[in-house]
């Protein structure tokens, strides 16, 4: 028999430099209830009955001592000083930007703000639903199209997303001719090159690059893709090759720079198709490649395949206006395999302060901004020339492609501390950027003044001028809504924010028990740095010599992650899971294909996975066979032999996660790995619910080949309402030389894959946070918050025992670090878990998954960061909506969960036409008086909103029916 010893954790809990007390909820005391309420004796006999023993780590895990958050604090203030900030004018997607004090105060380091999950549950999420609609107008108006989404993950993507959506909504005749060719202008960015061939070749599309003013509009083509401005600084004639491109039945897509659509014609007016870029411009820092907001935006025929997220409006029960996500029959889990896109989020936080540096800006800033920037890029234009240069460029926004021996100037600029961006010996590329000033476009000519042994030209005034060629001025009016128009002093935009805020439930309210989704603490140590300069004014494409404090970050979290995983290396570069999913495939696609397996494209992915996977496969030109899944929620291992058996001489992978979707352990994961392996498969593992693994086991341990990890879950970078995210991938020895590259920065293995991103290193900004959680944590931290994070879901599973009925529970009777409670019983009352969804908000709470991966059911999980007060608040609250649907009948749909949420505005109406008190509505239970949350829409009408799409801030008569 097993003894187990209650564990001595008294003089580490009481160790007030260690980072883990305040990251973990629960207090020693506290653990020992949960125990006694549990049933168990210790926290090691829990994990023993958790864990599959064979899959346990024999031997800890090999990193750094902790560091106290004011060690921490200070680490990496030294590390940021090892950056060296330059004026930088590189441009190619990424520019030096100014950040509104009170845009940086009040959002990005609000977590009011940044620790909001995805609006899943709108009635708690209007003021970020709100933001994202300013930010859809925003890109709508300047872009000319008819609809926008509420961000993508960086510009490339987004570009690989528009060919992906051109080539499935082709016309008729060419899908039945199977047309297939997609034009590349070769004035595209380089890295949206090199993103374009890696999504084209797995479906089926052949790109063909070249100089658009000789393309023949063959009937071979069936879209087309332009940048504008090139990534010269040349404004490409887009109105022209519209317009033959339409008589030749070819849709085009345009990657616009936004600023510049300031002062440029929308392209949407020129007719394009879908118009793409980033809004990394307006205020956001470039972190060294991110995190930033792309945007797509498109024609409203094409509405149900955009990719992403769409925010719209609709009315709540009451006829008022409301918003939500709209169109949500797009979702990865209902189309899986035949979706088109795997994007399942946004890059919301960054999306909302884009939004806002325009709300705070208006139209009349915009233009100041724009054409400051301007007339300093035609003052440097014609000094440059009057000095001898030539500058090619014809028509330009704020880039300059000069004639210059690239070598010697660059020896003078780096001398001087300056950053140009050079395509080959004889060009030198220089993109002015707001923050240039007078000093710093003087200091640029006595650069190349030096150059060419002259005396410099001093400007003493930045003069109006106009290098745009007429056909492509501005016309049209843009951002004329009140929105825009109202908040200008930092007061107002303030209060706006604070208005916004209000009306969302986020971390810093109560706990987000989401499964899945792992709603941990955010901490502050964390999240400071990403407000440094010295960190956020990086240009990802500068010279490696001046990153190294960044390097020194990332490689060290590379090799954190390595050591973590159990695998031999790994790359940052995708930045959200669904990246990792895709750039996890397409390294086992280039492994096959080094063993001349070519043939090798069938993936077996379980029943229960995330929709994400099949979508995923499919992206990476794998066909998906789905294996079965036994009435205990485990992988069907006979189904699985079958089939891999069935498909060995083409099996190319399987896609499982772990522990399950269904939140257990499968003891038959070593097994299942294994047939994979004897059939000539790679296992890729998903790691959503890392967090369940680390420290006590590990992907590389259960036999995985490689596994994406969720930095925005595990690893405790915030949603930020939706994003930003990082998902990295990890893989073992012979995955090691295919990892992405990048055109520009090198990076990867010696065979590295084509880039999955924008920046050669993803989102390296937000990388910080988890470099800072690790560091601060420690081998033991780390292990003792997977173990707390068992512990808080078994607490949560035994307090609701009679109550909720767990669905799936491993051979022990244990969950995992969530679990899955069955609502379907109480349709018998009429009661939907939408009800319980709904109702839960009255009592100050965030639900939990609803309907994933079992409809009718909530998936809950606690994390570690909670505390056991609020984990017996969360039960408390179940527990008393379980009597109040115990009350309710099919025949009276005039209950307290039918009508939840409770607004103010119900309760404090003169009418009360419920047949239950005011208090039960909004007070249930008393703790509830102490902090009440308000949701500011009663529940909305989905159904309504997708009948009626509006997807941009329109006057109100446009919102409700007469």
């Amino acid at each position: 028999m097993l003894i187990f010893a209650r564990q001595n954790t008294t003089q580490f809990l009481m160790n007030t430099n260690a980072f883990a007390i305040r990251h973990i909820g629960p207090r020693e005391e506290d653990q020992n209830q949960m125990l006694k309420t549990i049933g168990i004796d210790s926290l090691d006999q829990l994990i023993y009955e958790t864990v599959p023993d064979d899959i346990r780590l024999k031997n800890g895990l090999n990193l750094d001592k902790p560091m106290s958050e004011f060690e921490y604090s200070s680490h990496i203030h030294e590390l940021s000083k090892q950056n060296k900030i330059y004026k930088t004018y590189i441009g190619l997607g990424y520019h030096p930007t100014i950040l509104p004090a009170v845009i940086q105060r009040n959002i990005l380091e609000n977590p009011g703000w940044y620790t909001a999950y995805t609006p899943y549950q709108a009635e708690i999420a209007q003021g970020r639903l709100e933001a994202l609609l300013n930010f859809q107008t925003m890109v709508t108006d300047l872009t000319g199209m008819e609809i926008a989404n509420a961000s993508l993950l960086d510009e490339s993507t987004a570009a690989a997303e528009a060919m992906s959506l051109l080539f499935a909504v082709r016309e008729r005749p060419q899908k039945k001719a199977g047309i297939n060719k997609f034009f590349v202008s070769e004035n595209t960015l380089p890295q949206t090159l090199s993103l374009l061939q890696t999504r084209a070749i797995p479906i089926g599309i052949e790109l063909v690059i070249g100089n658009e003013d000789a393309f023949d509009f063959s009937s071979e083509y069936f879209g087309a893709l332009l940048q504008y401005p090139g990534k010269n600084g040349q404004i490409t004639d887009i109105k022209a090759f519209i317009e033959k491109a339409k008589t030749a039945q070819i849709k085009v897509a345009v990657a616009a720079d936004i600023l510049s659509l300031v002062k440029l014609e929308a392209p949407g007016k020129f007719g394009a198709d879908v118009v793409v870029g980033t809004t990394q411009r307006f205020g956001i820092p470039m972190g060294y490649g991110g995190p930033h907001a792309a945007y797509f935006a498109t024609k409203d025929a094409y509405k149900r395949d955009i990719p992403g997220r769409i925010i719209g409006v609709t009315k709540d029960l009451n006829g008022n206006r409301a918003l939500r996500m709209a169109l949500q029959t797009r979702e990865q889990h209902i189309k899986r395999d035949r979706a088109t896109s795997n994007i399942c989020t946004a890059q919301v936080l960054l999306a909302v302060m884009a939004g806002m540096y325009a709300v705070y800006h208006g139209p009349k800033g915009l233009k100041f901004i724009a054409n400051k920037v301007h007339n300093t890029t035609s003052s440097l234009a014609s000094t440059l020339q009057e000095l001898g240069y030539t500058q090619t460029n014809t028509s330009f926004f704020d880039t300059l492609e000069i004639k210059a021996n690239a070598k010697k100037v660059k020896e003078i600029a780096e001398a001087n501390e300056v950053n140009f961006f050079y395509p080959n010996t004889e060009t030198v590329t220089i993109s002015i950027n707001e923050t240039t000033s007078l000093n710093d476009i003087n200091t640029i000519v006595s650069i190349f003044a030096k150059a060419i042994n002259k005396d410099t030209i001093e400007i003493n005034t930045i003069s109006e001028s106009n290098n745009i060629s007429e056909t492509h001025q501005r016309q049209s009016n843009f951002l004329t809504l009140d929105v825009f128009n109202s908040h200008h002093s930092e007061t107002e935009l303030m209060r706006y924010i604070k208005s916004l805020e209000r009306k969302d439930l986020s971390l810093n309210h109560s706990m987000i028990s989401l499964g899945s989704c792992t709603m941990k603490l955010n901490a502050a140590s964390e999240m400071l740095p990403l407000s440094s300069p010295n960190w956020g004014n990086l240009h990802p494409f500068v010279p490696i010599n001046q990153a190294k404090g960044y390097l020194t970050v990332l490689k060290a979290l590379e090799d954190q992650l390595t050591e973590i995983t159990g695998f031999a290396a790994t790359s940052l570069q995708p930045n959200s899971g669904a990246q990792g999913e895709f750039a996890g495939l397409m390294v086992i696609k280039a492994y096959h294909e080094s063993r001349n397996d070519q043939h090798r494209n069938i993936c077996l992915i379980p029943s229960s996975a995330h929709g994400t996977n099949p979508a995923s496969a499919v992206m990476a030109g794998m066909k998906v066979v789905v294996t079965k899944s036994t009435e205990e929620g485990n992988i069907d291992v006979n189904d699985l032999r079958e089939k891999a058996e069935l498909h060995k001489d083409n099996l190319a992978a399987l896609m499982v996660t772990y522990p399950s979707t269904h939140g257990v352990y499968e003891a038959s994961i070593k097994e299942i790995t294994k047939i994979i392996h004897d059939n000539g498969g790679q296992v890729y593992m998903d790691g959503a619910n890392m967090n369940a693994q680390v420290g006590l086991t590990n992907p590389g341990n259960i036999g995985a080949d490689v596994c994406h990890l969720n930095l925005h879950k595990t690893f405790a970078i915030p949603h930020g309402g939706g994003g930003p995210g990082v998902g990295p991938i990890c893989v073992a020895k012979q995955l090691v030389p295919f990892l992405p590259g990048n055109p520009i920065i090198k990076t990867g293995g010696e065979n590295a894959i084509t880039a999955i991103s924008s920046a050669p290193y993803g989102s390296a900004l937000a990388c910080l946070i988890s470099y800072g959680y690790i560091k601060m944590l420690g081998a033991n931290g780390l292990t003792w918050s997977t173990k707390i994070a068992i512990l808080n879901a078994n607490y949560i599973k035994q307090r609701l025992e009679g109550s909720f009925d767990t669905l799936y529970s491993g051979e022990r009777g244990r969950a995992a670090h969530e679990m899955i409670v069955d609502c379907r019983p109480f349709k018998a009352n009429g009661i939907e878990v939408t009800d319980i969804a709904k109702r839960l908000m009255d009592y100050g709470f965030h639900a939990p998954t609803v309907s994933f991966p079992v409809a009718g059911t909530l998936m809950i999980e606690p994390t570690e960061s909670e505390s056991k007060a609020e984990m017996d608040r969360f039960c408390d609250a179940m527990i008393s909506i379980r009597k109040e649907i115990d009350n309710a009948s099919k025949e009276d749909t005039n209950n307290v969960l039918k009508n939840a949420p409770h607004t103010l505005a119900m309760l404090t109406a003169n009418e009360w036409d419920f047949n239950y008190s005011r208090e039960t509505a909004a007070f249930p239970l008393n703790y509830v008086k102490d902090n009440k949350f308000w949701p500011s829409v009663r529940r909305v009408d989905d159904a309504y909103g997708d009948r009626n799409l509006i997807c941009t801030c329109a006057p109100i008569e446009d919102y409700i029916e007469a």
